[in-house]
């Protein structure tokens, strides 16, 4: 394989690596430092997103790959000694940090008192088991199933919607400060409807973004405004079925409708409902 004359001019440590700091774009604002090899770097250039290399899985890592947080890549710049990547980036869903927080430097050393500590400053957007909520624990001890609910050995298998079910169902019983679900229950009703109504206006204002997007005169635009849309939907989705978990109705329940209007005339259905 041919490598690119541009890459030659870069220094990777010994083990083939070099550090990545990602840059937002638009605030300047530090928001991860990762490590990358050459393969990593050049499918970040090709594909402007971001593409680390993790070694503690000794394999390349696609931002957000898990999470959906991914990283569009707008400008790479090399440093004077040839060993250090910067990238300016657009941070999608805004959260860059596997803690919830948008940067992974939210730690500040306070030197204010007789021995220096670090505090933590920055709020956590989204708690991180509401982000990996599909990436949980297994509890491997058998349960026995009651009420229709997945087993915690089985939830990986299971269908996503049935894990979300399961996972709001939990957050209902949990302590306020435990998760973002659980506070938004402990908060009632209306400050959910409240977020249902706020992320549809997102979705929206995301959705007239992309149709002015265009594909051939900028690609990188183009799919990150189209990534931008499916991360607003899926949070539209997402606190509509905490609004149905208040009700104790599962998704079940919409997709049943659904399966009922499914070969069914608009109009027809429509006029039914009027009778």
């Amino acid at each position: 394989m041919t490598v690119p004359a541009w890459l030659t001019a870069i220094t990777f440590n010994a083990d083939g690596l070099l550090p990545a700091i990602a840059q937002d774009a638009q605030s300047g604002r530090i928001l991860m430092m990762a490590w990358m090899n050459a393969e990593a770097l050049q499918l970040t250039a090709q594909t402007q997103t971001a593409v680390y290399f993790s070694r503690s899985r000794n394999k390349l890592w696609h931002k957000g790959e898990t999470s959906g947080h991914t990283q569009h890549v707008h400008d790479i710049r090399l440093d004077c000694d040839a060993d250090v990547i910067v990238l300016s980036v657009t941070q999608i869903g805004g959260i860059a940090c596997h803690t919830g927080r948008e940067s992974c430097f939210y730690q500040r050393l306070d030197l204010s008192g007789s021995e220096p500590t670090w505090q933590s400053v920055d709020a956590i957007l989204k708690d991180p088991v509401d982000i990996y909520s599909s990436n949980k624990a297994i509890n491997p001890t058998p349960q026995v199933n009651t009420n229709n609910s997945i087993p915690h050995n089985d939830i990986n298998n299971a269908p996503i919607l049935q894990q979300l079910d399961q996972v709001l169902a939990e957050r209902k019983q949990a302590d306020a400060d435990s998760s973002y679900v659980a506070s938004l229950y402990a908060k009632g009703l209306n400050k959910i409807l409240e977020k249902i109504g706020e992320e549809a206006t997102e979705s929206i204002i995301a959705a007239k973004d992309f149709d002015n997007c265009d594909e051939k005169t900028n690609k990188a635009q183009y799919d990150a405004a189209r990534d931008e849309l499916i991360y607003e939907v899926a949070d539209v989705w997402f606190h509509t079925l905490v609004g149905l978990a208040w009700f104790d109705i599962e998704s079940d329940a919409v997709l049943n409708e659904l399966g009922r209007r499914f070969g069914l005339s608009g109009i027809d259905e429509k006029a039914a409902r009027q009778q």
